[in-house]
């Protein structure tokens, strides 16, 4: 997959703006690479309002592969405003996931810490996290939404509330309940996937077993306390991960998209 900054805005106000982020979009650029970022497409779109005094800061971040929606302030007030609530955990964050297998359960929310593995074992990965006593609380709630199968096998869409917002939460939760997301190169696997992706810093395509190019996890719902009154941001399954669920039923219970 190719990063293009071609993300879309859902929503806008003076002090915010919402955009759906495409994979493998980067959020913020890294380790002086030069490649296409959501920051700079947004400093390329807002350009006018930065050059009158804005400042853009991007407070829902989402990992390369994980598309969907993204809450960026456009001026200080916003910043503070929207990163107290995150604080005191007062906006909510939902995600769809497509996982390996069907569940079992309807419903579960799993309270399990996570540290990073290397802390406490060997890790060829470094930001690798795992479910462990010593790590810090982290709390999902998981509901399935549909399962259906394909040709590769028994798939599952689960919506994700995460409750906490630890690194790799979702995906690590989903690992430690046998249900792994499809596309994962680290979770679910051994993670040679992901290293292989990197392999002397150039990207390869990924094992075919993998079944996508990258890890089905999207950002569709953000609500939050603005100006005195509940803002809510929704979107539908991306287009990539919708067309790999294709044959399932793809409304939720009040015949909307997912």
């Amino acid at each position: 997959m190719r990063a293009v900054a071609d993300f879309s805005v859902v929503d806008e106000a003076a002090g915010w703006i919402v955009v759906d982020k495409p994979a493998p979009l980067v959020v913020h650029p890294a380790n002086a690479k030069v490649e296409s970022t959501l920051l700079g497409g947004l400093e390329a779109l807002l350009a006018c309002e930065l050059a009158g005094g804005g400042h853009l800061s991007i407070l829902t971040r989402l990992d390369r592969e994980t598309s969907g929606l993204v809450l960026v302030a456009k001026t200080p007030a916003a910043a503070r405003h929207f990163s107290r609530l995150l604080e005191r955990r007062e906006m909510e964050k939902r995600y769809l996931a497509i996982v390996h297998g069907w569940p079992e359960w309807e419903s579960t929310t799993l309270d399990a810490p996570i540290l990073r593995l290397g802390e406490v074992q060997d890790s060829p990965i470094w930001l690798r996290q795992g479910v462990h006593p010593a790590g810090k609380e982290c709390i999902t709630a998981f509901e399935v939404e549909r399962r259906f199968e394909n040709a590769d096998g028994k798939f599952s869409i689960v919506r994700c509330h995460p409750e906490t917002g630890r690194m790799h939460q979702i995906r690590v939760h989903l690992e430690h309940l046998s249900h792994p997301l499809v596309g994962d190169k680290i979770y679910g696997t051994d993670g040679s996937p992901y290293l292989k992706r990197f392999l002397d810093g150039e990207a390869v395509e990924p094992a075919a077993d993998l079944l996508l190019p990258r890890h089905a996890l999207h950002a569709c719902y953000l609500a939050g306390e603005w100006e005195g009154r509940l803002i809510e941001w929704s979107i539908p399954l991306a287009g990539d991960l919708a067309r790999f669920c294709i044959g399932a039923d793809l409304g939720n219970r009040d015949g909307q998209p997912v």
